[in-house]
This record gives structure tokens, C-alpha cells and sequence, in this order.
């Protein structure tokens, strides 16, 4: 399985739902780095994702972006062909 990152910051609904939806898609663990805590992170992952919004998500080197991003993946069929190659 593939190595997932999400930038995420504190009370965030969106950062919740889009854990959860890659739990339910069977991702164990997610590298999660909260970016209200280091202005280095927050540059980082602008930087990466040309964002300025939490959540950011990667699956491997590849950006997905938000949650909605995630979501529509998911139901279109692509989610478990990133995380699984």
C-alpha cells in the first residue's frame, strides 16, 4: 500500500472525514502533518500543492487534494488503484 500524507490543521471537519474515508478504504496509518503548528509545514505544503487549504492529501508522490478531491476519486473508482498499484 501506498504511503499517505495529509496536511491537516486543527478543527478541521473536512481533515476528520477525509481520515475516516481512507480508514474505511483500509489505509492503516496516515503520515499526518499539522500545519497550524509550524509555518515550515504550512510553506511546504503550498509549495507541494500550490494550496493554501487543509486538508492536503498525497497518496505516494501523487496530490489528490482535498477532500472533495478524495471523495470524487472514491466514487469514481480510482482510490483503491492509487493506494494499490
Amino acid at each position: 500500500m501506498q504511503t499517505v500524507t495529509m496536511y491537516t490543521g486543527p478543527f478541521c471537519p473536512y481533515c476528520t472525514m477525509a481520515k475516516r474515508l481512507l480508514h474505511a478504504a483500509g489505509v492503516g496509518h496516515i503520515d499526518e502533518i499539522r500545519v497550524d503548528a509550524s509555518p515550515e509545514a504550512f510553506a511546504e505544503m503550498q509549495q507541494l500543492s500550490g494550496q493554501r487549504s487543509v486538508p492536503q492529501i498525497f497518496i505516494g508522490e501523487t496530490h489528490i487534494g482535498g477532500f472533495t478531491d478524495l471523495y470524487r476519486l472514491q466514487q469514481e473508482g480510482g482510490l483503491d488503484g492509487l493506494l494499490n498499484p
